[in-house]
């Protein structure tokens, strides 16, 4: 595996510009891995140790489709659920409801009339109800989903597309009623292991008993920390910086997992591979319809829980259009384009020490021009 100079200094101007303190970037493309870049620290303030191909990064929302994407993918797979399901069929607290009555492929494609975001941690807090630590939260989610069932949609089901975190964590909840599992207990089970995903993981600081075997914790050293939190006084390092995640004990639908680029590049695989009807765990079928853009009066970009290129896009100008992908709050990114064959992983913490830093929106696309241009096209 080649160094390359040329990623390698774009990656260190960008820790040098201030995009972020610290930044992972790791290339494959037809399943060969190219380059891991490492640049920067794990943190400014103070300045923590280098960042190394085995820093553990917060990964915000690509969480949705490594851990429940793909989940309801293989849910799906097994026939415990169809697309088509309205979700009060497997939630049935939602029987009734409007929002009852939206399908689950409503809820992956963000059409389902849900709000983007509510601030379901402060109603919590407030209440008195927030968690111990990880998994076992039943009161807090039944907290949860009692605050998602009862908020006004604010268009019409299919009418337009809204991206939702409210969305996914109904997703999640859908995966763990499904599976009868803890949805950090299934996706280590049905995607972490069977994937060899290491290290991915909710909770990564908590531990967790299963089976009678107790999950090592990760020494926070190894984690990249994100933003001092106003609402928690103190710095993050190890819990998920998304508010109404960690009000879920940090296991969530829509944000909660932890990894390096390289256990990334493990669930974006089974992606890839299944996309070509290659050895996979996901059905080849099931995997184009999920990353295939969604005809619809919407006209938006979403597939099925992935995105798709839209001028201008994060992607940069050069992936397919065939091509999908996914964005993370934290400064973290998955693009893959099946046509090239080509994976790209960024994880960066641009929200350390504030998430007021935005300069990431133009690192990115030049960030994947750069790789489709040294990798891809020469």
């Amino acid at each position: 595996m080649a160094t390359h100079y040329v990623i390698q200094a774009a990656l260190q101007s960008a820790v040098d510009d201030g995009v972020f303190p610290g930044a992972q970037l790791a290339v494959r493309l037809r399943g060969e891995l190219q380059c891991v870049a490492v640049a920067g620290r794990l943190s400014s303030e103070p300045p923590g140790l280098p960042v190394q191909p085995s820093t553990i990064y917060d990964l915000a929302s690509l969480t949705k489709p490594l851990a429940t994407v793909t989940s309801v993918l293989l849910l799906i797979q097994r026939a415990k659920v169809a697309l088509e399901d309205p979700v009060q069929q497997v939630l049935a607290e939602l029987e009734g409801t409007p929002i009852g009555q939206a399908t689950v492929r409503d809820l992956l494609t963000h059409r389902s009339g849900l709000p983007g975001w509510r601030p379901f941690y402060e109603r919590l807090a407030a209440q008195g109800i927030l968690p111990g630590l990880s998994g076992g939260n039943q009161p807090v989610k039944q907290h949860a989903l009692k605050m998602i069932r009862d908020e006004p949609l604010i268009y019409a089901r299919g009418e337009r597309s809204v991206y939702s975190d409210l969305g996914f964590m109904l997703l999640g909840f859908l995966v763990e009623r499904l599976s009868g599992m803890a949805l950090d207990l299934w996706c280590e089970e049905a995607i972490i292991r069977p994937l060899l995903a290491d290290p991915l993981m909710f909770c990564p600081t908590a531990g967790r008993a299963q089976l009678g075997v107790v999950r090592p914790t990760v020494d926070a050293s190894y984690i990249a920390p994100t933003e001092l939190d106003e609402w928690r006084n103190r710095f993050l390092c190890g819990e998920v910086h998304d508010e109404n995640a960690a009000a879920m004990g940090g296991v969530a639908g829509h944000a909660g997992l932890f990894g390096t680029a390289e256990s990334v590049l493990a669930v974006s695989g089974a992606w890839l591979r299944g996309y070509h009807a290659r050895e996979s765990i996901l059905d080849g079928e099931l995997v184009r319809q999920f990353t295939t853009r969604q005809e619809s009066a919407t006209r938006s970009s979403w597939a099925l829980g992935w995105d798709t290129p839209s001028a201008p896009s994060s992607s940069g100008s050069r992936f397919s259009e065939r091509s999908f992908g996914h964005l993370g709050y934290t400064g973290t990114s998955l693009w893959i384009d099946p046509l090239s064959e080509l994976e790209v992983v960024l994880l960066s913490n641009r929200v350390h020490p504030s998430r007021r830093n935005e300069k990431i929106k133009v690192f990115r696309p030049y960030i994947h021009d750069l790789v489709y241009q040294e990798f891809v096209s020469a």
